[in-house]
């Protein structure tokens, strides 16, 4: 019958209120066809902009909306298949991304009202409406959805972004020095573009008793919640095995441990570097898993420094032994370790990236700048270099000796 009356005026191919390139798409779902024609007409007398279709059950509806979804739903609550606000319940179901319109009978306004409180956007009377109501009924319930998503997307993003800050908290933590200061440390953080996806690089600093100075810095394969939930816990444990007076080599393998049974993927691995400072010998001992060399800073300029080292942590599970280096740290000379993220960045349109050469010839114009001006004046740069931007998230830590260590020799 509505196919009909379209047809007797000439429009049967012309969808109603055609006229835009860009009409707003109705899905009507409505099993009798006067009312539907009612509808019809509403959409017609409205003007260009609306476009209307139809289905008469919901599972017609819910096979069309498999489809491009449209823009809004009118909604009748007595179908064949569905019987009041269930009609709703299962509509949203479906998609709880488009406007919904109830379409109700004269005596159910109430239950349009609870339609409106059970996530509807609007009802209308059937028989109570005209084309400028019905016009403005549609695009307001069109533009409060919209607001909803947008609120929606807000709040999650905030939501995130409170979960990142308290991985991020985790991930980098204050240094723990029980007694005088023997070492001073500069640590640095930079998010990737993608902040959203808060990676798993992480640094911590625990100085002993006796004035023994340990650090790590370490990154998780990978980026998101899970990377950095991994990366907090291995830095707990690391503090923990540290002030449960375990280092060096029993250390890695138990971190390599704890990284197996927390990770959520057999392709997560961990690089790392492990320090341990003593300020009254002026030594330092070195484990290097995987992880990139780091910059020596004297008071004559800045040298690249790489031990020999092993594997990730949980690369080739169980069947790495690595090896500890132990070298000189005279007064005057600092540590800069740091994640891949300071000199992965790309340089130029190609794919030619800056490269740890690139970033040692960087430090090396950076003079004698304080430690803190110079790591600060050292990312800069490199961000500057890259383009802007990190394409990774990046972690750098600068220990140097106190005055009161570099007094002691």
């Amino acid at each position: 019958m509505l196919d009909e009356r379209r047809a007797e005026r000439g429009d049967l191919d012309r969808p109603a209120g055609a006229g835009s390139d860009r009409d707003a798409t109705l899905l009507l779902i409505e099993d009798d066809p006067g009312d539907a024609l009612l509808v019809e007409e509403l959409v017609a007398d409205v003007g260009p902009g609306l476009r209307l279709e139809w289905v008469r059950t919901l599972a017609e509806a819910a096979q069309r909306l498999t489809g491009t979804a449209p823009d809004c739903i009118l909604l009748d609550l007595h179908l064949p298949d569905a019987q009041g606000l269930e009609a709703l319940a299962r509509v949203r179901a479906c998609t709880d991304e488009v406007a919904v319109v109830v379409l109700t009978g004269l005596d159910q306004e109430q239950t349009g009202l609870a339609a409106v409180a059970a996530g509807a956007q609007d009802y209308l009377v059937k028989g109570r409406v005209e084309p400028e109501l019905f016009g403005r009924a549609v695009r307001y319930a069109m533009q409060r959805k919209q607001a909803e998503r947008a609120t929606a997307e807000l709040r999650a993003s905030q939501m995130l972004a409170q979960e990142n800050a308290r991985l991020e908290r985790g991930l980098l933590p204050t240094p723990l020095l029980h007694g005088a200061r023997r070492v001073d440390v500069v640590a640095r953080y930079r998010p990737g573009r993608a902040q959203s996806l808060l990676g798993g690089d992480f640094y911590d600093v625990v100085q002993m008793p006796d004035g023994t100075v340990h650090a790590v810095i370490g990154d998780v394969s990978g980026h998101g919640p899970d990377e950095a939930a991994t990366g907090v816990a291995l830095r707990l444990a690391w503090r923990t095995l540290v002030l449960s007076g375990i280092s060096g080599t029993e250390q890695l393998g138990l971190l390599e441990q704890m990284l197996l049974a927390e990770r959520t993927g057999a392709q997560t691995f961990v690089t790392a570097t492990t320090l341990v400072l003593d300020p009254d010998a002026q030594r330092v001992q070195i484990i290097r898993a995987g992880h990139p060399g780091m910059l020596a800073r004297t008071e004559t300029g800045v040298e690249w420094l790489e031990v020999p080292g092993g594997p990730a942590l949980g690369f080739v599970p169980g069947q790495v032994v690595w090896t500890v280096h132990d070298l000189p740290l005279p007064a005057g000379q600092a540590l800069v370790l740091f994640t891949d993220g300071l000199f992965e960045g790309r340089i130029g349109p190609g794919s030619e990236r800056l490269g740890e050469e690139g970033l040692l010839e960087i430090a090396r114009t950076l003079g004698n700048r304080a430690p803190e001006d110079f790591v600060d004046e050292l990312i800069d740069r490199v961000e500057l270099a890259t383009g802007g931007g990190w394409d990774d998230d990046l972690a750098v830590m600068y220990l140097h000796w106190t005055a009161r260590s570099s007094e002691t020799r």
